[in-house]
């Protein structure tokens, strides 16, 4: 045989081996993936009604594992991501059922109200307000765009601890079901100020025993409605767009924030001082009980969100602090506000 035709049968097994490598390859990282999924779902609890709708939850569940495995392998931020509870939702089916905050209309002529903590001046260097006994357990909201209440009810459970030294679970469900001003609509969205206000109008709160979360909206139950286990006077807004009020704030008590949640980066948080991709679009509630400095010096804030525990570093983020932007990171100095005693 000459030479050049047994080149041409040796490159043509090469191209072969090569090709069959690459479709085993293919096909063990495809086995590998489906089993990774078949075990996150046995994690989580995920049941699909018929093998349309898991296959298609497989491939996002792909996707986004690829996504992940990438990100963290760059290690160029100082937060990682996870499959989380959520990794076999798109983002745009993520946020659609999960961040229920409504831009109220008169954000752009804000509310003026006093802010008791303007003439503070010395403030701790870190505070955590969970080692002070002030914050319950991690909630999840569930599919319900209720996260409004859940940072009201936060911070309220904060201040009711602080004046009276009793640490109460206090219902959000009460407030999805009875609060239905015009910007508050239960699992369809609401504004944390205006769930201030029906508590002070309501003269008070049931507890989340005496009321439970259903993660659905429901009817006003008017006798629990008239329980009342903590009670507020009314509330102050923080101004906007200062980070070092905001700290003013969070150093006396839980305070309500609003950020941008969206984008994968923060549905697939796992840990880490958390530093975007993000803009300020305002779409979450959520609740800042501390902040703090990280070992190699980077400021964060320590927010408690309402995805459950499973959900970032067992429920919460921490979120970089003093960014160069005034709105602050994810807009988290753009709307926020607390109950008064």
């Amino acid at each position: 045989m000459a030479s050049s035709s047994r080149s041409v049968i040796v490159a043509f097994l090469l191209v072969f081996a090569i090709c069959a490598c690459q479709v085993t390859s293919r096909k063990l990282t495809q086995e590998t993936m489906m089993q990774r999924h078949e075990q996150w779902m046995a994690q989580y609890g995920r049941v699909y009604k018929d093998d349309v709708e898991k296959e298609m939850r497989f491939k996002i569940f792909s996707n986004n594992v690829e996504f992940i495995e990438s990100f963290n392998k760059a290690g160029n931020r100082p937060y990682k991501l996870g499959a989380n509870q959520f990794a076999d939702q798109t983002n745009e089916e993520f946020t659609a059922a999960r961040n229920g905050y409504k831009v109220p209309s008169h954000l752009d002529s804000p509310r003026v109200t006093p802010f008791r903590y303007e003439n503070v001046t010395v403030v701790p260097p870190s505070i955590d307000w969970r080692k002070k006994g002030a914050v319950t357990p991690v909630k999840d909201q569930g599919q319900c765009g209720s996260c409004w209440a859940f940072s009201t009810i936060a911070a309220t459970e904060g201040i009711t601890q602080l004046t009276t030294g009793k640490l109460i679970s206090l219902s959000e469900q009460e407030i999805v079901d009875c609060d239905r001003t015009s910007q508050d609509q239960g699992c369809e969205g609401g504004y944390m100020e205006d769930g201030f206000e029906f508590i002070v109008k309501n003269k008070g709160i049931n507890t989340e025993v005496g009321y439970p979360y259903q993660a659905a909206d429901g009817t006003c139950n008017v006798k629990e409605e008239a329980v009342h286990a903590a009670k507020i006077s009314g509330y102050e807004k923080v101004p906007a767009n200062s980070e070092q009020a905001l700290l003013q704030a969070v150093a006396n008590q839980p305070v309500s924030v609003s950020i941008d949640a969206s984008g994968y980066a923060f549905q697939l948080y796992s840990s880490g001082v958390f530093t975007g991709d993000c803009g300020t679009d305002l779409d979450h509630g959520v609740t800042a009980v501390g902040y703090g400095t990280t070992d190699d010096g980077t400021k964060y804030w320590l927010v408690k969100n309402s995805w459950g525990a499973s959900w970032g570093d067992a429920g919460y983020i921490m979120m970089e602090r003093d960014v160069s932007a005034k709105e602050g990171l994810c807009g988290i100095a753009m709307d926020s506000s607390y109950p008064t005693a």
